[in-house]
């Protein structure tokens, strides 16, 4: 049933940036009107909340953004919003700009500071937005897709050029606490070996994996690692120092949240951005929306911190397997 109380939201994305975000605001600015619902853009996040960076949103605003990169709205990490002092600043802003609803589009951090919200009883929705794929409650967050190819695309170049020179590469992708984004670069761009946070890197049998490939007569190598593992210096040190192999690094880092969303994103942030005004007006609040089995659905917001989401074990094997 409609909510009748609901009718001016806002929308904001905080936390890191991820590609698809655009999309997300699109839709929900425009499912938002389509409602008979006003719409403000809260820049800069929950900072931009406390200072008031607020602007109206209209369909023409949110006209071209669907496939830029980034989020037109900015985002920002906000200290002072991990406190109860800033939580309750943030409600009282929310009440001053008559809103009735919140759309927060962010990781887990931004759906922390999106439940205290909503345990305080003010309605909101979270949509999962980051590279990592780490979030519970859905198969795949918002910017993965991209941020995965964006990835590969580099990795497949650094293959010609190590194939070329005979030399062995250690490529180091984000992911602070989840190796997801490393792992699937590393089936999809035929790594022969991926660190990841969740498994313990075995430095001996990355080892003798290597020179086996080299004793097979294999000129070229590529490890995969997740920057929340070890760092790409570290490892090369410390295989260098048992191998005597001469590694070349390369770190992507932010290039890998840049970029216009691929299609699977940008019909993600679409069908995220609709579903998520679609609960509000339903009377949902600190909930997220999710990806299940390519069907949405909604959990609680406390999914994304008290759950872990795990990695697919076979994919851990797959690399193993498809690189001898």
């Amino acid at each position: 049933m409609e909510n009748s109380k609901l009718q001016r939201i806002g929308v904001l994305t905080s936390g890191g940036d991820a590609p698809g975000m655009n999309a997300a605001i699109r839709s929900v600015v425009r499912t938002a009107i389509y409602n008979d619902l006003e719409v403000v853009g809260i820049r800069r996040g929950y900072e931009g909340l406390l200072e008031g960076d607020i602007i109206p949103l209209s369909v023409s605003s949110v006209g071209g953004i669907i496939h830029r990169g980034g989020t037109f709205l900015r985002t920002a990490r906000c200290e002072e919003f991990k406190r109860p002092e800033g939580i309750n600043e943030g409600l009282s802003r929310l009440g001053e700009y008559d809103l009735h609803g919140l759309v927060v589009i962010g990781g887990d951090g931004s759906f922390r500071g999106a439940w205290e919200l909503a345990k305080k009883g003010f309605p909101v929705v979270g949509i999962p937005g980051t590279i990592d794929n780490d979030i519970a409650g859905t198969d795949i967050t918002l910017g993965f897709d991209t941020a995965a190819n964006t990835a590969l695309d580099a990795v497949v170049k650094l293959r010609d050029t190590a194939s070329s020179h005979e030399r062995l590469f250690i490529v180091e992708v984000m992911g602070r606490h989840s190796g997801c984004l490393a792992l699937y670069v590393a089936v999809a761009g035929g790594a022969e070996w991926v660190v990841i946070p969740e498994r313990p890197v075995n430095i001996e049998e990355l080892c003798s994996k290597l020179q086996s490939t080299r004793h097979r007569g294999k000129t070229h190598s590529l490890v995969v690692v997740a920057e929340g593992a070890m760092g790409a210096q570290e490892l090369a040190a410390k295989l260098q120092n048992k191998t005597g192999f001469e590694f070349r690094i390369t770190v992507l880092g932010h290039i890998q949240r840049g970029g216009a969303p691929t299609v699977a994103d940008a019909v993600l942030g679409s069908r995220m951005g609709a579903f998520a005004v679609k609960a509000l007006l339903e009377g949902q609040k600190g909930v997220m929306v999710g990806s299940i089995k390519g069907d949405l659905a909604l959990s609680p917001l406390s999914v994304a911190w008290e759950r872990k989401k795990e990695l697919p074990p076979e994919l851990m094997d797959l690399v193993d397997v498809l690189s001898i």
